[in-house]
């Protein structure tokens, strides 16, 4: 049986292994989807019926900023779910509540409004389940 690999090799979309499980292996250097903004990309895999999201923000990215102005609103009022990879992330709502993001960390952020920002002078990277 060949190894399955990714990253910068092709990619097999699917390997039957045995009679009838599918096994999928994709890789975010070529992913599904890209969105890219002002200090910021955000590549989106579609893998098993479920989107996978890594956002990469570079140091001085803001959403309120960067993103507020496509998007039409003051602040955030997506939720996000995922983990911390590398960077020093901060979320803070409305009401002042803040949360700093840290390699390792799991987070869900609510719907509430909320702004997100790049602490520090090293690029934040996350990874993110996304609704279907």
């Amino acid at each position: 049986m060949p190894p399955l690999t990714a990253g910068s090799q092709p990619l097999l979309s699917s390997y039957m292994l045995g009679t009838m499980t599918d096994t999928a292996l994709k890789a975010f250097d070529q992913p599904d989807e890209v969105r890219e903004f002002p200090h910021g990309r955000f590549e989106i895999v579609h893998i098993a019926g479920v989107k996978l999201g890594r956002a990469t923000y570079q140091p001085g990215w803001k959403w309120s900023l960067h993103n507020a102005p496509t998007v039409g609103t003051k602040l955030c009022h997506v939720p996000h779910t995922g983990t911390v990879l590398s960077g020093h992330g901060v979320v803070e709502y409305e009401d002042g509540t803040r949360l700093d993001l840290l390699p390792g960390a799991v987070f869900h952020i609510t719907s509430t409004p909320h702004d997100s920002w790049v602490e520090g002078d090293a690029p934040y990277v996350s990874l993110h389940v996304l609704a279907q």
